[in-house]
């Protein structure tokens, strides 16, 4: 019985030497027909042998500009600007405390443009008046103003006056010292004083919005009865 060995030689058990002789020719003859046939797969064995992956070998890698502590992001200031950018930018070192006058200074007045109005303080009777202001179309149904539908009650620079009459205008025109009155609410009263329309404009919207009540019915029952008399 013949066997392989390691090195692809035949080994004999009690075998001819003559046979084995033949034997190995003939192994050696049909491997030098496979390379004749394909002799492609030669030089890929070869290849095979020696292709091995290049070792890697990475440049210090960049870290990165945010971490992240205890769950906060937080970013290198330092690393945001370039150090060649940061030596030609010109340096200002300023007193905070000048500063921080100097934006109060700012903030007090508009400004030269605007001729330097103060910041305006809001009292409670300047509220009232700018209120009422506000919704003057309602004192007069005859006079048609622009609608205004600014949520503030007075722009931050503001200033208040009085308009003096000039001597051309004529006496008539004037009103007189006796009706004349500190603040628009005094006018407003005043003038209900006089007319009455606020509480008679109350009065129908009260009657309107207790119609089909049994306040309602008890009033037009004292009516008709003659209860009640109109004033």
């Amino acid at each position: 019985m013949a066997t392989l060995g390691a090195e692809g030689f035949l080994e004999s058990e009690g075998w001819d030497q003559h046979e084995l002789s033949e034997m190995k020719s003939l192994l050696q003859r049909a491997e030098q027909r496979m390379t004749e046939l394909n002799p492609a797969s030669k030089h890929m064995m070869k290849a095979t042998n020696f292709c091995k992956l290049p070792k890697l070998n990475p440049e210090p890698i960049a870290q990165p500009y945010i971490t992240s502590t205890d769950g906060i992001a937080r970013a290198d200031r330092t690393r945001l600007v370039d150090d060649k950018d940061r030596q030609i930018t010109a340096r200002r070192i300023e007193n905070s405390v000048s500063m921080k006058e100097k934006i109060n200074k700012e903030k007090s007045t508009a400004g030269p443009d605007w001729f330097d109005l103060p910041r305006i303080k809001l009292s409670s009777g300047l509220k009232s008046d700018l209120k009422i202001l506000k919704l003057r179309n309602v004192l007069d149904p005859h006079r048609h103003y622009r609608s205004d539908y600014t949520r503030a009650l007075a722009p931050k620079f503001s200033h208040i006056g009085q308009i003096i009459e000039g001597p051309t205008e004529y006496f008539s025109a004037r009103l007189p010292n006796k009706d004349r009155k500190r603040t628009f609410v005094e006018e407003v009263l005043a003038n209900e004083r006089l007319t009455g329309r606020f509480k008679k404009k109350y009065n129908e919207i009260q009657v309107s919005k207790t119609s089909g009540k049994k306040a309602y019915c008890k009033f037009l029952k004292e009516k008709k009865s003659g209860g009640i008399r109109k004033s």
